[in-house]
């Protein structure tokens, strides 16, 4: 019988590292997400690391705007952006304050509330679809713009927060190609997930966006 998943906190100082030494320690923690109508919590199986103003691939790569601030720092912050016009994704702050790196949540396993997710997850033909990709994590665990910049160490008043969960030993995870990046960042390989995780989302390769005339 394998052990429960540690409910412990992670303090700030789990986040105030490098981010590729975060990204993979991430695989198997708790994210606890709160809402009004009750609370879920999700097993990450699947992350992306982004270095900032370094990284070609991260949205801090042409520096500070409104839009990525909380990329900025402090650490163990939530950064929540809204992409194609459609979707919402979430990331963690990781790295000293203004350095911009952080870690996107591609995927995890609803692990509590999975009814709550469902209702959001209507299109899901399976409990292991609910949070399979960025988007789809979102939308299950009710994430939008209004949780950019939640303090994820703020403790159990906090909307968002991480648990220690059951970390992943090395030799369970998989890195290779971020998701639909192109340019020099397409060959990062920052990209890390449990292995043979069912939840684990599909790997597309970047490609192009055709002009319209």
């Amino acid at each position: 019988m394998s052990a429960r998943p540690d409910r412990t906190p992670l303090a700030r100082s789990f986040f105030d590292r490098p981010v590729l030494t975060v990204a993979p320690d991430l695989l198997g923690r708790t994210l606890v997400r709160r809402t009004p109508d009750g609370t879920m919590e999700l097993r990450i199986t699947e992350v992306e690391a982004y270095e900032g103003e370094a990284d070609p691939g991260s949205h801090a790569y042409r520096g500070r705007t409104p839009r990525n601030a909380s990329m900025f720092g402090p650490p163990g912050h939530a950064y929540v952006y809204f992409i194609y016009g459609m979707w919402f994704s979430l990331n963690l702050v990781c790295g000293p304050p203004g350095h911009a790196s952080g870690v996107l949540l591609r995927a995890g396993e609803v692990t509590l509330g999975a009814d709550l997710a469902a209702k959001r997850r209507i299109t899901a033909r399976y409990p292991r679809e609910l949070a399979k990709g960025p988007a789809r994590l979102a939308t299950a665990l009710d994430v939008d713009r209004s949780l950019d910049g939640t303090d994820l160490c703020a403790g159990p008043d906090s909307p968002l927060s991480l648990l220690a969960g059951t970390p992943t030993p090395p030799d369970q995870v998989s890195n290779g190609p971020r998701t639909g990046v192109g340019g020099a960042g397409a060959a990062h390989p920052y990209r890390y997930w449990i292995t043979g995780d069912p939840t684990v989302s599909p790997y597309r390769a970047h490609a192009p966006r055709r002009r319209t005339t």
